[in-house]
C-alpha cells in the first residue's frame, strides 16, 4: 500500500518565486544586472562604452576599461564619483568598492 504524498503548506508567490530565484542563481544574476545598469547610467554612454562592467561580487565591481587614459583618469580621478552615483541609481551603497583593469 503506498502512502500519500506529504501536503506542504500553501506558500505565497512571492514566497515561490523568490525561492526559485535563489535555488537557480538567477537571484545573483539579476543583482548583478541591477549593478551593471546602474554603473552605465552613472558614466553615460558614451564613457561606458569604454569602461564596461565584468563582475560583482562582495560589494566590489571590476571594470574593464580600454584605455591607459580611461584607466589614469577612473583610477585616480573620476571613479569614486561614478560609484557614489550608480550607488544612488540603486538606492543603497551596495557598490562598495571599484576595481578597475585594462581591457586586454
Amino acid at each position: 500500500m503506498q502512502t500519500p504524498p506529504k501536503r506542504r503548506e500553501p506558500t505565497s508567490i512571492h514566497d515561490a518565486l523568490a525561492a526559485f530565484l535563489r535555488d537557480s542563481g538567477l537571484d545573483t544574476k539579476l543583482s548583478q544586472a541591477r549593478v551593471f545598469g546602474a554603473w552605465q547610467v552613472a558614466l553615460g554612454a558614451e564613457l561606458s562604452k569604454r569602461a564596461i562592467p565584468v563582475r560583482f561580487q562582495g560589494g566590489e565591481l571590476l571594470v574593464e576599461v580600454e584605455s591607459a587614459a580611461h584607466f589614469h583618469e577612473l583610477t585616480n580621478f573620476t571613479g569614486e564619483r561614478y560609484r557614489v552615483l550608480a550607488n544612488k541609481k540603486l538606492g543603497a551603497a551596495r557598490i562598495t568598492r571599484v576595481v578597475f583593469q585594462l581591457k586586454r
